[in-house]
């Protein structure tokens, strides 16, 4: 059977919006999803920064054990496809953070796509996603939170919102939720904008030219999501999304 032949389709509702043709490309060397488990009582974060290589897909499967955290920062800037996937399986009291931006111009294709199962009591998982796109960039976030029976009083939030810049440029956002216990709260919300023409109005009339002035008001957009980041990496993350920004605005 061929590499090609075993590749995810439209079918698959998690690869609906994904570019198949690029997948193509490192499917037959792809790596399984990497395993991670936060120890009980553990507090962990992670940094990822996509976009060293033009393709790039970085899957985890991950538990989170009771009474642990991780907080996942992660900045997708593939200039071709850049697909960033976690399955965060939460037990009793832990917690998993997801801070997390598709910055893409061009024809980039960039997901983030999440499954979080909260699968015992007292868990809370909080998802921030921003995505900034412009030319013909397609951005997508999938995201399911799933609640088992027994799981009371589990808090789950995801948090979706997306910039076009661009008439052509396409943003997916598809929040999800399955709860089946009945003391719970979990909220969902994802909207698409684009610039306020007045902020933009006096950005230039402070003298920034126009690259400069979209880039200004897309870090307030995005930044937030980087002031839990760890300190030896946010500097890191800052800059580089200054300089993806730039690049789009531009």
């Amino acid at each position: 059977m061929s590499a090609l032949a075993t590749l995810p389709t439209r079918k698959d509702e998690a690869y609906r919006y994904a570019d198949l043709a690029a997948l193509d490309r490192v499917w037959p060397t792809l790596a399984p999803p990497r395993e991670i488990v936060i120890k009980a009582g553990e507090r962990h974060a992670h940094v990822l920064v996509a976009g060293a290589e033009p393709v790039e897909i970085h899957r985890a499967t991950v538990t989170v054990e009771a009474g642990a955290s991780l907080a996942l920062f992660a900045l997708n800037g593939c200039t071709d496809y850049g697909r960033i996937e976690v399955d965060v399986t939460v037990r009793e009291g832990g917690h998993f953070a997801l801070h997390a931006a598709n910055i893409a111009g061009g024809s980039a294709t960039q997901e983030i796509v999440t499954t979080v199962r909260h699968v015992e009591p007292e868990g809370t998982s909080h998802q921030t996603v921003r995505s900034v796109l412009g030319g013909k960039a397609t951005g997508s976030y999938l995201g399911k939170v799933a609640v088992a029976r027994h799981a009371q009083k589990v808090d789950g939030e995801q948090s979706v919102k997306a910039m076009l810049l661009d008439r052509g440029a396409t943003a997916n956002c598809k929040p999800e939720l399955e709860i089946y216990a009945d003391d719970v709260k979990c909220a969902h919300g994802a909207s698409v904008g684009e610039l306020d023409a007045d902020q933009l109005f006096y950005a230039l009339s402070r003298g920034l030219d126009p690259a400069s002035a979209k880039a200004l008001l897309l870090e307030g957009f995005v930044m937030q999501l980087w002031d839990e980041a760890p300190a030896d990496r946010r500097e890191e993350l800052v800059a580089e999304t200054r300089r993806l920004l730039r690049s789009v605005a531009g």
